[in-house]
């Protein structure tokens, strides 16, 4: 995969699955703007590993529950990179709650998730739609989950949340066809810094 010259947008950059994205576009050759919200340590080293390797990266907070901040952070990495030729929809939010502890499942976190998983990166593809469409040419990747696949997970709105992102997916690669193609990954379980803290050693 030859990026040279491109530029990338991965949301939750101050993640390791995030941080894991954003260097793999920066080795095939692109620069990456990253966006994070309260975990700026995290950023600041993805950030420090993409300039490491010799690419331009800039550092973008973002809140996707906010909507009117949405499109101002995809112009500001614009602004930053010279241009948009990839966005990854990685950031995501979720809290443990059984499935069948349905009285736990309160309307506030319903609306936390899916306006994380689901309406952001909607919102996100759209102002990106944007920049791509004006080039001819883009690419917008979705990341899900094996939970959006079956109904599995640490919560019902979480797998709700990445079964829609799934969906969306398929309807924005036709509203996009044929300039911007649109994909989806749904990994299941991986190592990392989150994943070590809940399992035991």
């Amino acid at each position: 995969m030859d990026l040279s010259g491109c530029a990338a947008l991965v949301t939750g950059g101050s993640g390791d699955l995030g941080r894991a994205i954003a260097l793999a576009l920066a080795e095939a050759g692109a620069d990456v703007a990253v966006t994070w919200v309260g975990y700026r340590e995290g950023a600041v080293e993805t950030c420090r590993q993409v300039e490491k390797r010799g690419r331009r990266t800039a550092m973008i907070q973002l809140d996707q529950r906010d909507p009117p901040a949405i499109e101002p952070a995809v112009n500001d990495a614009v602004a930053a990179l010279g241009r948009l030729d990839v966005l990854v929809n990685n950031a995501g939010w979720n809290t443990g709650i059984p499935f069948r502890d349905l009285d736990a499942l309160t309307f506030e976190v319903w609306d936390h998730i899916n306006d994380v998983n689901l309406r952001g990166p909607f919102l996100l593809a759209r102002a990106a739609a944007r920049h791509l469409r004006a080039r001819g040419a883009g690419r917008i990747v979705n990341i899900a989950s094996v939970a959006g696949l079956r109904a599995a997970g640490s919560s019902i709105a979480y797998a709700v949340s990445k079964a829609g992102l799934i969906h969306l997916t398929r309807c924005l690669a036709i509203a996009l066809a044929p300039e911007v193609t649109v994909n989806c990954v749904a990994p299941g379980l991986m190592e990392g810094t989150r994943m070590a803290k809940r399992l035991p050693a």
